[in-house]
């Protein structure tokens, strides 16, 4: 993309073709808030260019650090123009579950974010317009794993750059699951792990 098509992309704080993709990335994941290292699993960016690029962005107003990471300024949110999440890489289904107790999702989410597990790190948590996205990244950068919560279901879905690296979104996704089922046997007093109706996809290659 040449300066002047990421000027018209993204407005005329952007120049530089590191940037935009910075950006891009951003907009197809539909990040809200981001880590450094998830950003940079994802973009496989040599941690020097991200770095520089993030600077850049957060001087010129696009995106403010925070004690989480990364957050997208106002005016940045308008003008990127989030698509649906299914645009961009294939997104392929892994498992559907109900929640126990909905109301709790929050508490849920907050207990998640920034959190590690087996072999995914947090990446950030994304906006949809009936809830949000908690993403992560396995540690070699092959797979994103997203974590959707609507209302009362959970959804776990998978961006893998070839079909041999699906087991270990597989993986990721089911010990998600297993954090998530104790996360919600703590939620009321007293109470034992909450059972929750799981519902398998068998995925399909590519």
């Amino acid at each position: 993309m040449s300066a002047r098509e990421n000027r018209l992309a993204y407005g005329n704080d952007v120049d530089n073709p590191r940037d935009a993709e910075v950006l891009r990335t951003i907009e197809d994941e539909r990040l809200a808030v981001f880590t450094f290292d998830g950003l940079r699993r994802i973009t496989r960016a040599h941690p020097e260019t991200l770095s520089r690029a993030l600077e850049r962005l957060e001087e010129s107003g696009m995106i403010v650090r925070s004690p989480g990471g990364y957050t997208l300024a106002e005016r940045t949110k308008e003008a990127l123009s989030f698509r649906s999440a299914d645009a961009g890489s294939k997104s392929i289904p892994i498992l559907h579950t109900f929640l126990p107790y909905p109301a709790s999702a929050g508490k849920i989410a907050g207990a998640l974010k920034g959190r590690w597990f087996d072999n995914a790190r947090w990446v950030g948590m994304a906006e949809v317009e009936d809830g949000f996205v908690m993403k992560w990244v396995t540690d070699d950068g092959t797979a994103l794993i997203d974590a959707k919560f609507s209302l009362s279901q959970l959804d776990i879905e998978a961006k893998v750059s070839h079909d041999s690296d699906l087991p270990k979104a597989v993986r990721a996704a089911h010990q998600l699951v297993a954090r998530i089922s104790r996360l919600y046997g703590g939620t009321r007093p007293g109470s034992r792990t909450a059972f929750m109706r799981l519902g398998y996809v068998a995925p399909t290659a590519m």
